[in-house]
């Protein structure tokens, strides 16, 4: 039953989208945007480059930054709400271009707490005994997606993408998680082109991603605070015993309102958010990976994962660091 994280990779598109580019198409400009948000630059993919291709850049980056080896992956999942079409999968598109042979695969629709939900089935599968490496992805093309006539949503969102390695190990590095939903404010946050109707509630269903920001911040703040808690209690830690958090980086303003709520050090929760924008799936992993990038984390290092977002859904973990990068 034993699992850890031992590789990561991200990727981000070429066009960087400062918040200056905003100031061109809505009424909004860089000090209104950095004081409600922190965000300062996003990444926009190319009007040809989908979820998968930036899934497929996100594994080269892992083979780069890792002394790891994928032929022998034999699960892959692919947390995202961007697939490139609904069938086949992003996750069967990656098994495809990156020929991984013999692998299961499949998408996971859990919004910016899908890669967390990734690592806890993937730790579930490695337990079962069902599979013994797997690839968790979390990747988005938002930019897709957005209403840019929308001046509180649109400033918030960018692409981007991150790949970890989940496999069985002798000691266990991943330990208990927490999962939760509250599907009844589903209506505050959705992406539809279906129903005109959530929770009986009218919506726009134009393929465009359309968020009540307000009822969304003040659920996130007091789900991660609470729940966050819940989870230190349940792996017998305490919360300065916890090196590092690392939420999902939907609003730097949530983020410090979490460690507030939480007497948690600032400086000890990572962020990807002021340099790449709310990246929804990919936000956990990319923050992760520059945190190692830097050198501020460290092997064996104590970490929460913790995402949240669309459903409304919340998920997280706590794992011990096993990643080193090259170079």
């Amino acid at each position: 039953m034993n699992a850890a994280i031992t590789s990561i990779g991200i990727y981000a598109p070429e066009k960087r989208i400062d918040n200056s580019y905003f100031e061109k198409i809505i009424e909004t400009n860089d000090e209104w945007i950095r004081q409600r948000t922190g965000i300062q630059n996003r990444y926009y993919a190319r009007a040809d480059e989908f979820t998968s291709d930036l899934c497929v850049k996100a594994i080269e980056n892992l083979l780069e930054s890792n002394h790891t080896d994928i032929s022998d992956v034999d699960f892959i999942i692919v947390a995202t709400s961007t697939p490139d079409h609904t069938m086949p999968s992003v996750a069967s598109q990656v098994q495809a271009r990156m020929n991984i042979k013999k692998a299961g695969c499949m998408d996971v629709s859990a919004a910016c707490a899908g890669f967390v939900y990734g690592i806890i089935l993937a730790k579930g599968l490695i337990a079962s005994g069902a599979n013994k490496k797997v690839l968790v992805i979390g990747a988005e093309t938002l930019s897709k997606v957005m209403n840019f006539e929308d001046r509180t949503s649109c400033i918030l969102f960018g692409d981007g993408a991150g790949a970890v390695i989940v496999e069985a190990s002798e000691t266990n590095y991943i330990f208990r998680s927490i999962t939760e939903t509250d599907g009844g404010l589903g209506q505050n946050l959705y992406l539809s082109n279906q129903p005109a109707t959530i929770n009986g509630e009218a919506i726009i269903n134009d393929n465009k991603i359309h968020q009540n920001g307000r009822a969304v911040f003040k659920w996130a703040v007091s789900t991660l605070v609470e729940k966050i808690k819940n989870l230190v209690d349940l792996n017998q830690k305490t919360l300065k015993g916890i090196d590092w958090l690392i939420p999902h980086s939907a609003n730097l303003r949530i983020l410090e309102a979490v460690c507030e709520g939480l007497n948690f050090p600032k400086e000890q929760c990572l962020e990807s958010v002021k340099l790449y924008g709310n990246t929804s799936a990919a936000s956990i992993p990319i923050a992760w990976y520059n945190g190692l990038r830097s050198g501020k984390v460290r092997i064996d290092d104590t970490i929460i994962l913790a995402g949240f977002g669309g459903g409304l859904t919340f998920s997280s973990i706590c794992v011990q660091n096993r990643i080193s990068l090259r170079g």
